[in-house]
């Protein structure tokens, strides 16, 4: 499966080039997500603007994300979402498991927001 990989300084953006996520393509993303975490990187965006359907492997994936950037006190966001991902997204209940975005704009700035507001708590807790 091919996927196009966006680096930025406090984020990535992963772009898979398929229109149906399998467990095939789950498993290469799982591999990618763990490879950019690994690397430090906190913050995923995952841009599925290619993606049209998805199994319950391939949704299943983003929770590997999730949890990988959570522990670090990052953000994985999905964007580029259809109707049809939504709704497969809420009949298997994981529609609040994740944050989503409407552009990778919109998950940079919630990105960005997360960014200041650990920078903040840092700082704080380094004048005390």
């Amino acid at each position: 499966m091919k996927f196009t990989v966006d680096k930025h300084e406090r984020y990535v953006v992963i772009e898979p080039l398929k229109d149906f996520l399998d467990g095939e393509a789950a498993a290469k993303l799982k591999g990618e997500f763990m490879l950019r975490h690994t690397g430090g990187q906190r913050n995923i965006v995952l841009n599925l603007c290619h993606v049209s359907d998805a199994d319950e492997d391939g949704l299943r994936m983003g929770l590997l994300a999730r949890r990988l950037c959570k522990a670090s006190g990052g953000l994985f966001i999905l964007t580029g979402l259809n109707d049809k991902l939504l709704n497969l997204l809420k009949v298997a209940g994981m529609e609040g498991y994740f944050k989503t975005a409407p552009t990778v704009s919109d998950a940079e700035d919630m990105i960005f927001g997360n960014e200041l507001r650990l920078d903040l708590r840092t700082n704080q807790h380094d004048k005390v």
